[in-house]
């Protein structure tokens, strides 16, 4: 069946966002695979260095991963050296993820090529225009959520 487009008159704002995300990505994609990461560690590596040790329900929202996906990244980070887990002194049966003197090193080494990147999509579409996105992105979410 045919869509007209009286009948869809939006654009398709789910598949832009992809397509937009795809081809961001891609430019961090290399520096991420050189230095042993996945998009999933990275983006945990990145919310820890911004706000210090939380709960796996503290990450999962923010990273966009699910409970049962993302006890199996932790579990590789673990091994991995990157992120060290204990247990809360107020309450056994919760943990703390913290990061690791190892992902901290990665992070330094990893960051000059990845502020590179933002540097030259900055460049490419002005640094207003970069600010104002980000600032529509953060609106989009709050209004959406």
């Amino acid at each position: 069946m045919n869509s007209s487009p009286a009948m869809l008159p939006h654009r398709n704002l789910p598949l832009l966002l992809l397509q937009a995300r795809e081809h961001v990505i891609a430019h961090f994609r290399p520096i991420l695979q050189r230095a042993g990461l996945t998009e999933q560690q990275w983006r945990i590596i990145r919310l820890l260095l911004e706000t210090g040790p939380l709960e796996p329900r503290q990450i999962g929202e923010p990273c966009r991963i699910s409970s049962p996906s993302l006890a199996g990244v932790l579990t590789r980070m673990e091994q991995m050296d990157l992120i060290k887990r204990a247990r809360l002194d107020r309450d056994l049966r919760r943990v703390s993820v913290s990061l690791t003197p190892r992902s901290r090193a990665l992070a330094m080494r990893v960051a000059p090529r990845i502020e590179a990147v933002y540097r030259d999509i900055e460049q490419r579409i002005g640094a207003e225009v970069c600010e104002r996105f980000y600032r529509t992105l953060d609106h989009l979410i709050q209004a959406v959520r």
